[in-house]
């Protein structure tokens, strides 16, 4: 009893300690995403410059953050497979904590020049390399100290600490634009929440340094490891089952203030409330969605929302475009898309880390997470942005989140011939690999400890590792 014990308050323990750097990121990505008109005018707008060209090299910026977090999640992803999670996941947090409060303290356009926009693209990039970093590693942790048979449930708590992030930056910026005047939020307000962001570093680095390591990579670290063609195999298959998560997540969560504003006209205020009944519907589903996977598999629960943003996804652009339909119902909208993009994001986290065994894990889920959101993510409002403006549709934000989708749905309805052995289940074909129980490889396990809803990817890389 004490040992079980034990083992639950350090599954906690890292469950909260993995969650916090987490939303301290999407707070501060969503807090940018939020003011990016403001931004652009600060950064971005010298005299003569339009404010969309400002808004394309603020998506810019933003974009170029995502394309460094690839660089870090292979840096900080091999040091974590080799010292260990929790060093690294210190250093990661250490570096975002920095970066994120002095972009609260940069001097903008009008006073240093052209200075600024590079100033503020520098602590961008030491914010993807630290984000890049961020998620193999907290993944890691949380399904590496998970319970047997809970995998989905304990990963989706990486996705749930999204919505708060993103929720979180909503809600500051709301308060701020209902509490300042539209000067002073332009002249000084936009910084308080990146100065925010201190406070909350020091309390997320006080966690992790009481954080142990997990016994999963202290047993397996010196484990052979396998042929990086296997693993660049796995890497792909998974940036392509979360590829529509990345890009209707950041079109329906982030991309939408923007959108709102510079599209349809609407005001500051107006945006904030659509994102945050988005990010609520997001919320709402995605620990749920976690739950249901350890029952009844990944792969139905991801395909289920996948295939409902392609269908679903131009009648809601259509709607909010409507000037007739009333505002109860395009809040009620807004809210099912969120709620969509969370049936892919509870399953997500634990779906990749069931993709690579422990002595490549905090590399590989952390590379096919980065290359996905570099180019899904973090293109998304550049892509949006400037496609609207060259060819005029407003239909261009639903084409993008169901093409996505429709790619995901193909990798995740796809079998390929294996994936990395070791992945799910030790080697011996016996023992257990972090937590996973053999039999138990997509998370879906009966009162028995026997699968019912396996992954066959998964199914192939035991047969393989027997």
């Amino acid at each position: 009893m004490a040992i079980h014990e034990r083992g639950t308050v350090r599954s906690r323990k890292a469950l909260v300690a993995g969650s916090v750097g987490n939303f301290i990121e999407w707070y501060e990505f969503g807090v940018y995403g939020y003011f990016a008109t403001i931004i652009a005018a600060r950064f971005f707008t010298p005299e003569g410059g339009s404010e969309a060209e400002a808004l394309v090299r603020t998506y810019a910026s933003f974009a170029l953050a995502f394309f460094f977090r690839p660089v870090g999640a292979a840096l900080f992803g091999r040091l974590g497979d080799r010292i260990g999670r929790r060093p690294v996941l210190i250093l990661v947090i250490t570096l975002m904590t920095v970066a994120t409060t002095l972009i609260g303290a940069l001097p903008t356009y009008a006073t240093v020049g052209a200075l600024a926009p590079w100033l503020l693209t520098f602590l961008r990039v030491l914010q993807g390399l630290s984000a890049g970093g961020e998620f193999g590693g907290a993944v890691s942790v949380m399904t590496e100290f998970a319970p047997p048979g809970r995998r989905g449930l304990y990963g989706s708590w990486q996705s749930f600490t999204v919505a708060l992030g993103l929720l979180g930056g909503a809600g500051v910026a709301t308060l701020l634009a209902t509490l300042l005047t539209e000067t002073q939020l332009g002249n000084w307000g936009w910084r308080l929440p990146f100065l925010l962001t201190l406070p909350l570093g020091l309390g997320a680095l006080w966690l992790r340094l009481r954080l142990d390591e997990t016994p999963a990579f202290r047993e397996e670290r010196r484990a052979e490891r396998p042929p990086a063609r296997a693993v660049a195999g796995a890497i792909a298959l998974g940036a392509g089952r979360i590829m529509g998560w990345a890009a209707a997540g950041y079109t329906f969560l982030v991309v939408l203030p923007s959108y709102l504003q510079s599209t349809l006209d609407a005001t500051f205020q107006q945006a904030l409330i659509a994102t945050v009944l988005a990010n609520f519907g997001f919320a709402a589903t995605i620990v749920p969605a976690g739950w249901l996977s350890d029952r009844f598999g990944r792969r139905p629960v991801m395909l289920t929302g996948a295939v409902l943003v392609v269908l679903l996804a131009v009648p809601l652009l259509n709607l909010l475009q409507d000037p007739g339909v009333s505002l109860t119902v395009k809040g009620a909208a807004v809210w099912g898309a969120g709620a969509v993009v969370g049936l892919m994001a509870g399953p997500g986290p634990a779906m990749l880390a069931e993709l690579f065994p422990t002595n490549v894990r905090y590399t590989g889920l952390g590379l096919a997470y980065a290359l996905s959101n570099a180019v899904f993510s973090g293109c998304a409002g550049l892509i949006i942005t400037e496609t609207i403006e060259r060819t005029g549709s407003v239909d261009i934000p639903a084409y993008y989140a169901a093409a996505t989708c429709a790619v995901s749905v193909l990798a995740l309805t796809w079998t390929p011939r294996s994936v990395v052995a070791g992945a799910g289940v030790s080697e011996s074909g016996g023992r257990a690999e972090s937590g996973v129980r053999a039999g138990d490889a997509d998370g879906a396990a009966d009162a028995d400890g026997a699968a019912d809803a396996k992954d066959p990817a998964v199914e192939n890389a035991k047969g393989k590792a027997s």
